[in-house]
């Protein structure tokens, strides 16, 4: 792969023609339209969230140098940003006013462009930016890519996939998952925990259409030229939370939705039930993982496990012990009421405490509180062989 360094590119130079997206949220085009600011294989742009758009204009105000930056030179002529369009986007937008913002002076007076001072505009057109331009293969461009973003800020692992992947399928996928101005996206993210732009939801809806094998999908399907699949999946996984849950608290958000669509989603559920038990459930103060309660009612409120459900005190644990153990010497039979009523050798033994477990009388999942009323101690074997009846 050829490189070749310049340095005699300005700001100013880059800033020239450039153009912004507001629906897709990237920069498009600079250095008088021969420049792609954002080819579709690259990340979208995010340092307008946390101020560090505003850093970099800091950054240039105090002559402190912006770091290298990346082109590609394609065969036509047209350069691409490699690495650096979080930083071009940021001081285009700043100096053509295109989607402005602004920075703060001493006083926290609030200073675009245009109210800067002349000697300051002048400070941030002329700086000079350090620039690599690289030719070379598709394969020796994307490993390159890879190696010089594993500094700054940190690319997701759906970023690095798209930029392996890129082709027609990533471009018409991003469009619809990546798009944060998708009439959808907030229904979406009731459910799905990301940001669109960190390719968080196209990572959700690849991971579920391709049951987690999101890198053999994507190199299967690199150059179609729809996404019928990947969308029309999507939407009945969403449309099937819908039909069965009412709840939409922050509990649902990031639940493995696409895992629970697969096993359940062909079992029948009455909504309203649904919708007392999660109610039921969240106010249960028996109930430690919120977050599993979703599954705990898909899979038939079979496993109590999913909930974390409390257990009883070591307190209520020794009362119940000391309880049963005298009951059981008067009687001359074993502390183990299962074990008293048995004929077998133990129907006398008196068990250690920490040769037993606190169990519930009346199952936590049939009603049964968490209290030492409900509370029985077992040896270790009959509980085991109790369960959850």
């Amino acid at each position: 792969m050829d490189k070749k360094l310049i340095t005699t590119w300005t700001v100013k130079d880059v800033c020239e023609g450039f153009t912004f997206d507001k629906n897709e949220g990237k920069g498009l085009f600079g250095l008088n339209g021969k420049l792609i600011v954002q080819p579709e294989y690259q990340r979208n742009y995010i340092y307008d969230k946390g101020g560090k758009d505003v850093e970099v204009i800091k950054s240039l105000l105090k002559g402190y140098p912006l770091g290298l930056i990346y082109f590609v030179k394609n065969a036509d002529g047209m350069y691409e940003v490699l690495d650096g369009q979080q930083r071009i986007t940021s001081f285009a937008r700043f100096v053509n006013s295109t989607y402005p913002f602004a920075v703060s002076d001493e006083n926290d007076n609030p200073r675009y462009f245009d109210s800067l001072n002349s000697e300051e505009q002048e400070k941030i057109l002329k700086t000079e930016l350090t620039i690599y331009v690289c030719e070379g293969t598709s394969q020796e461009i994307q490993e390159w890519f890879e190696k010089i973003n594993i500094v700054g800020e940190k690319l997701t692992a759906q970023e690095l996939r798209n930029a392996a992947y890129h082709g027609s399928f990533v471009n018409l996928a991003r469009k619809i998952f990546s798009n944060s101005s998708n009439s959808n996206m907030n229904k979406w993210l009731t459910y799905i925990k990301g940001d669109p732009k960190r390719q968080e939801v196209l990572e959700r809806a690849l991971d579920w259409v391709s049951d987690g094998k999101i890198e053999d999908y994507m190199s299967i399907h690199r150059n179609d030229d729809n996404v019928d699949e990947i969308k029309n999946h999507f939407d009945s996984v969403m449309d099937w939370i819908s039909s069965v849950f009412d709840y939409t608290g922050k509990e649902v958000r990031g639940r493995e939705w696409g895992k629970f669509y697969n096993l359940y989603h062909k079992n029948p559920y009455d909504k309203s039930y649904v919708t007392k038990r999660v109610n039921e459930l969240l106010a249960d103060k028996n109930v430690r993982d919120n977050n599993g309660i979703f599954e705990y009612i898909l899979s038939g409120e079979n496993r109590p496990q999913l909930l974390d459900v409390r257990l009883f005190e070591d307190s209520i644990k020794t009362a119940k012990y000391a309880m049963q153990t005298q009951e059981a010497k008067e009687k001359g039979c074993s502390n183990c009421p299962i074990c008293a009523s048995s004929n077998n050798s133990n129907k006398t033994r008196i068990w250690k405490i920490e040769e037993m477990d606190a169990d519930h009388v009346t199952a936590w999942s049939k009603g049964g509180a968490t209290d030492i009323s409900n509370c029985e101690m077992l040896c270790r074997q009959h509980n085991q062989a109790k369960g959850n009846r």
